[in-house]
């Protein structure tokens, strides 16, 4: 205003007096925040004098290790960082204790200040009780002025953007972020910084240059040696992994060079095995001899502006686009067997050579000459290729299309619910079947002309094995009668046993104990999570063909993250059980009709962790039961028919599946297939359209069964509890309902080991009283021993009540 009136840039404008007092309406409608200087008046000049500190976190996705924070602390004088990994932020206190101890003892100093910011963590009475007590200075930031700690607020976002950059660039999961921070902190300690002159943090915290001939690309492939203790003369000497980061405990190597005189190599002579030298320069040659045959590849000259790759440098959507290829699920494949032992087919095998190789590229993609075989005076030349190879990501797509393509070529149709399973009709009626499995054939059918005709004409187009009748096919041993086919495990099964030396345990007559209830509690010793995992997965494998194990493998799965002693001694449960069912697997025979029927059940608040239900269902069709789960359900029920509601859902999205896989196989289920379950109440709800206080609340994907109730697509039937054949698959059962769950299954020896041999004690028979009848005692009598003493007790019971109402 006093620029206006001097100036005189307006007129009638009183002049004011001047009033230097400070304006409140200004200050309130106007006051910002001063710029915070760019770089700070004082540095530390010695080691420990300051150290800045922060946590970062919670992340999403908890670590391989479980933690979903890190902590960081830098020393002030050298810039040198410091990472640690932690579950709560409650461990502050313990862990900046163990660091104060390291670094302390590493300098000879101590620490003199430290700089945080106003978090919990740093305000607790614990650690300034801390602080107080190691004459440590505690430095608090402003309320909301994290850059009053813009030394550790800026360290946190470099090393997250390098932690994703390592991340992103390999695809690596999300679970490793805590070693790409940590890898992200080792390098940037060895890279230069402005707050340092011609220096790293390494060398001015530890006085000597860093060295970087170790440094790896983070997310390279390498190779870790196995410890010669775990291995035998013909054991892998190394396993193969990825490179996920460096050890902070770090040993300085001295090396000095040794003259080769005095060098003397000793060797221990084994006089029992051979050595062993293996030339695998004629299988590659065969490999390059079929590839060029195949017509894969041909040399051209390399191209200017195109880059010329391996498999593993692909980069998506540049060198391709999609990679998925469907595989004929297990579900589908049982499927066909009972089919096949219903109409009393035989089902063939077949194999395609060098699969990959037929694949047709949509891609242009050049690759170098592989090393040992490069074209002598063509050094410079790199292949075009024209069709797939091994290490393309989308190799298995390619194939896939090829084969499809010729399939139909043939005159099969493409099921369109499940992709890999293709029929040939001639008026309506089936010639053949076929499941496709990545390289292998499942062939089935009725004509046996054209059974030969479609062998021929694919050894014609492609490299082909016929491996004759199925007998051995992912696992599976087959064996085909001629009115029944068996399916058993029974090699892998005793594979699992050795594994873990327990080929000579004591047998068990049930997979789990009846009302075991495991769970994450902690207050057990902790096992090996790589070997509990193996163990689970090799069981998880075992159910392909014993659905008797289902529920106690599905069980122990839930516990990979937390797995303890409880649940080891559970999951060697299962193998005592196997042990004595060695020869247990699924038998399907011909049987009076191919009615597709359906049970569902569930055990309504069986997790110890969450009170989450255990949802179970299972399908059969003709003789035996060849579709199954077991899984726990993702919502908390609130009663028990909505538990039931829920799993009866799951149970007409895979009865609707199956019914329209059967369609296309010709086996059109004219009535409703029924679907057993054993509470009535929802029973009635899945019937019933009303909505009330206990029913609202139930999601709408849920009411897909009173949908394909409406459309007679499904029936869901009320059945009594001892006849649900899907409760093996929601609860530990006793023995004489497993024994009875396995009549239904079709869950039985196999043929060969139905009958022993001469000299071979059979195991007694598992019924009801078996474990009575092991103390001496026979069955009958202590049947009715147990009914006198249940007659006892109302006696007794009615007794007690007539004097109580007395009074």
């Amino acid at each position: 205003m006093a620029r206006m009136v001097s100036k005189k840039m307006v007129e009638n404008f009183t002049k004011i007096v001047q009033n230097e007092g400070v304006c409140e309406v200004c200050q309130m409608g106007k006051q910002a925040r001063l710029p915070f200087p760019t770089n700070t008046s004082w540095r530390a000049s010695t080691k420990l004098e300051l150290v800045h500190t922060d946590v970062c976190g919670p992340m999403r996705t908890e670590s391989l290790s479980g933690n979903r924070y890190f902590i960081l602390f830098i020393d002030d004088c050298t810039r040198y960082c410091w990472v640690y990994f932690l579950k709560h932020k409650s461990e502050v206190v313990q862990v900046f204790m163990k660091f104060k101890a390291a670094v302390e003892t590493e300098t000879g100093c101590k620490i003199k200040t430290i700089r945080s910011d106003n978090g919990t963590e740093y305000t607790s009475a614990q650690f300034q009780a801390l602080c107080k007590d190691a004459g440590i200075k505690h430095q608090l930031t402003n309320v909301y002025t994290p850059q009053q700690n813009g030394v550790s607020e800026r360290k946190n976002r470099s090393l997250m953007d390098m932690a994703r950059c390592l991340l992103f660039e390999k695809n690596l999961p999300k679970t490793i972020w805590a070693e790409a921070v940590n890898t992200a902190v080792y390098i940037q300690n060895r890279l230069p910084t402005k707050a340092l002159t011609h220096k790293t943090p390494f060398e001015a915290w530890f006085g000597f240059k860093p060295s970087l001939d170790h440094i790896k690309v983070f997310g390279c492939l390498c190779y870790s040696q196995v410890p010669a203790v775990k291995r035998d003369k013909l054991s892998k000497r190394a396993v193969p992994g990825i490179l996920t980061g460096y050890s902070m405990n770090w040993e300085r190597n001295e090396h000095e060079a040794i003259p080769e005189e005095l060098v003397t190599d000793q060797f221990e002579a084994d006089q029992n095995d051979p050595e062993m030298d293996v030339d695998d320069e004629p299988a590659m040659a065969d490999e390059i001899a079929m590839i060029e045959k195949n017509q894969t590849w041909e040399l051209v000259p390399r191209p200017a502006n195109r880059k010329v790759i391996g498999g593993f440098s692909q980069k998506y959507g540049l060198d391709y686009l999609e990679t998925f290829a469907p595989v004929a699920g297990l579900d589908t494949i049982r499927l066909l067997i009972a089919l096949a032992a219903q109409k009393q087919w035989k089902i063939h095998q077949l194999d395609v050579k060098f699969a990959f190789l037929n694949g047709f590229l949509e891609e242009e993609i050049y690759i170098d000459q592989p090393q040992g075989f490069v074209v002598s005076g063509k050094e410079q030349m790199v292949y075009r290729l024209k069709k797939a190879l091994y290490g393309l990501k989308q190799a298995p797509r390619a194939w896939y299309a090829r084969i499809d393509t010729y399939l139909v070529s043939l005159g099969f149709n493409r099921s369109a619910s499940e992709p890999t399973l293709y029929v040939k009709k001639n008026e309506a009626k089936i010639q053949l079947i076929v499941s496709l499995y990545v390289d292998d054939l499942l062939v089935t059918g009725g004509d046996q002309h054209m059974l030969a005709v479609f062998r021929a004409k694919m050894k014609d187009m492609f490299e082909m094995s016929n491996l004759g009748l199925m007998t051995y096919f992912l696992g599976m041993e087959v064996q085909q009668a001629h009115s029944e086919i068996f399916l058993g495990q029974k090699t892998f099964a005793a594979k699992i046993l050795s594994k873990l030396s327990m080929e000579n345990c004591k047998t068990t007559s049930t997979p789990m104990a009846v009302r075991a209830k495991l769970s994450s509690q902690e207050g057990y010793e902790q096992v090996s999570e790589t070997d509990y995992s193996s163990l689970v997965g090799c069981l998880l494998y075992l159910t392909t063909t014993r659905p008797d194990i289902m529920y106690a493998v599905s069980m122990l799965s839930r516990f990979m993250h937390c797995c303890n002693k409880q649940h080891l001694q559970a999951a060697k449960r299962v193998l005592r059980y196997i042990k004595g069912t060695l020869s247990y697997g699924l038998k399907f025979s011909r049987s009076e009709g191919l009615k597709l029927i359906g049970y569902s059940d569930s055990d309504w608040a069986g997790s110890k962790d969450n009170m989450k239900s255990t949802s179970g269902y299972a399908f059969t069709l003709g003789s035996a039961m060849f579709c199954w789960s077991s899984k726990k359900q993702s919502i908390v029920a609130q009663s028990t028919a909505e538990a039931e509601y829920v799993v009866a859902a799951r149970a007409v999205n895979q009865a609707i599946w199956l019914r329209k896989i059967l369609s296309d196989l010709n086996l059109y289920q004219k009535e409703a297939t029924k679907i057993f379950c054993d509470n009535k109440s929802a029973v009635a709800i899945a019937k019933n359209p009303i909505f009330h206080g206990r029913t609202k609340h139930f999601s709408i994907k849920l009411h897909v069964v009173r949908e394909m109730e409406q459309a007679r697509e499904i029936e869901l039937v009320h059945c009594n509890s001892e006849d649900q054949v899907a409760d093996i698959f929601t609860k530990a059962l006793c023995t004489s309902s497993s024994c009875t769950n396995h009549q239904t299954m079709q869950s039985r020896p196999r043929p060969e080991a139905a009958e022993p041999s001469a000299g071979t004690k059979t195991a007694p028979k598992v019924g009801i009283f078996a474990e009575e009848e092991t103390l001496g005692l026979p069955g009958k009598i202590v049947q009715e021993m147990t009914i006198y003493g249940l007659l006892f007790m109302v006696i007794c019971g009615q007794f007690i009540l007539g004097h109580l109402v007395d009074l």
